[in-house]
């Protein structure tokens, strides 16, 4: 069996914390006043606003280093660590975890990238130039930085299913097989996922071997059960976020339509995985499956999630002591660095747990990173010898490096508040309106 220190960690769930620097140089000249930026929007508090849409905050709870007993939300780059924003020590923040390989979702678009989808609705060519933006950042100069530690993951123009499709076909050019995708457009005011508006979306995601990865919370929507519930409630709930989701991409016609495409159903944990497939082969034998005219017909929904849905998990014991209810060969593990669930800087003494469970190096190394590898085509080692690759070799390459908390640095953001820039881009647009007026 293997030892903590052999065992090789590539995460299919952790978060970039955007630098102020992304979109300099990236988007057309027109748009260079009008790209997203950092603001004061308080005393020694900040935030991303993209023409005049405030970003939810600036880090999406970035507390890595501080301890359990503090998740307050940051609001200044000095309040987090440096390896959040900085692909330099985010490197040695992985080491130090013994993390080879990671996937980075990103933070002040959402998930997804909503807030480009509420700027599109006023300037569909103005969102779409910084979607694009943003993603060459990401493989620029997040991804490309350290080649064979990152595994890519792009955006798309949400509101523009064709437009979407050119921008998977134009990543996958560039080494990207990953998309971060709402799991429930619905609730973004979008088609649902039962709606053939999508498919040229799923056609050039299947074409290009991209995995649509859908995020809790990527719809704007966690579950809260009421407006005086505490938080705790919410955490405690936030897998389940993801069930629903699932269900729907089970009885999608997407699904039939397009036999190939995969979906990752991100921070969503994989304990509950179980009972959701004998669930939903109870309800194909009782309520649909004498349909001869069903597109499920002659395939039982489990077998078809098994094939189709690739589940991530941080920590999940009855999850793990589950697994031959699954697919072991669409199971990975995540660290979700650096939000509070994740345990960094001990992750490979949380899988450790898992050792005598699974007891097989097999299923051992499917999970921790050969199936992830397979999936997002990701070959580490053909950079990197794999003896490097290591938990042990990782941590043996920063012995001194320095886990507790440590601040960040607070950029220097310009003189606009948040509220200056909303002034200005009224103004801007009232300019424009008199204008078109004269004409």
């Amino acid at each position: 069996m293997k030892t903590m220190d052999e065992l090789i960690l590539v995460s299919t769930d952790d978060h970039t914390v955007e630098p102020p620097d992304v979109f300099e140089g990236r988007v057309p000249a027109k748009y260079a006043d009008r790209a997203p930026r950092v603001v004061e929007v308080g005393q020694r508090s900040f935030n991303w606003v993209f023409d005049g849409s405030p970003a939810p905050s600036l880090t999406t709870a970035a507390t890595a280093g501080r301890g359990l007993d503090d998740h307050d939300e940051p609001t200044s780059y000095e309040q987090i660590r440096p390896g959040t924003y900085n692909i330099h020590e985010r490197v040695k923040d992985m080491n130090a975890n013994g993390v080879l390989g990671s996937m980075c979702f990103p933070s002040f678009p959402r998930f997804a990238g909503s807030l480009f989808l509420e700027v599109a609705h006023r300037d569909a060519d103005l969102s779409l130039a910084v979607t694009k933006a943003y993603n060459d950042w990401n493989i620029e100069d997040w991804c490309g930085a350290y080649p064979g530690r990152f595994i890519p993951i792009c955006l798309v123009p949400l509101w523009d299913p064709e437009e979407a499709a050119k921008e998977i076909r134009r990543m996958a050019e560039l080494g990207c097989h990953a998309v971060a995708f709402s799991k429930n457009p619905y609730t973004l005011g979008l088609p649902s996922l039962h709606s053939d508006h999508w498919d040229p979306f799923w056609a050039a995601c299947e074409d290009c071997e991209t995995v649509v990865c859908v995020h809790i919370g990527s719809d704007g929507f966690m579950i809260q059960t009421a407006p005086d519930a505490p938080m705790l409630v919410k955490v405690t709930c936030s897998g389940i976020n993801i069930y629903p989701t699932a269900a729907d991409l089970l009885w999608s016609p997407m699904m039939y339509k397009f036999p190939k495409l995969m979906f990752a159903l991100s921070e969503g944990g994989i304990g509950w995985v179980p009972y959701f497939l004998e669930r939903a082969d109870f309800t194909y034998e009782h309520h649909i499956g004498h349909r001869t005219d069903s597109p499920f017909y002659g395939q039982l929904p489990s077998e078809r999630f098994k094939e189709r849905i690739i589940t991530c998990f941080i920590d999940d014991i009855h999850g793990v002591e589950s697994l031959g209810s699954m697919n072991v060969d669409t199971v990975t593990w995540e660290c979700d660095y650096p939000h509070p669930d994740s345990q960094w800087p001990n992750s490979p003494e949380g899988v450790a747990r898992y050792l005598p469970i699974i007891h097989n190096d097999e299923i051992v190394d499917k999970i921790t990173h050969l199936n992830t590898m397979r999936l997002f085509k990701y070959d580490p080692f053909s950079v990197l010898p794999k003896e490097q690759c290591t938990v042990g070799a990782l941590r043996a390459t920063v012995p001194d490096h320095d886990t507790s908390f440590v601040p960040g640095k607070q950029f220097q953001l310009g003189t606009e508040t948040q509220g200056q820039v909303s002034s200005r881009i009224a103004e801007e647009a009232r300019k424009q309106t008199a204008g078109s007026s004269s004409r």
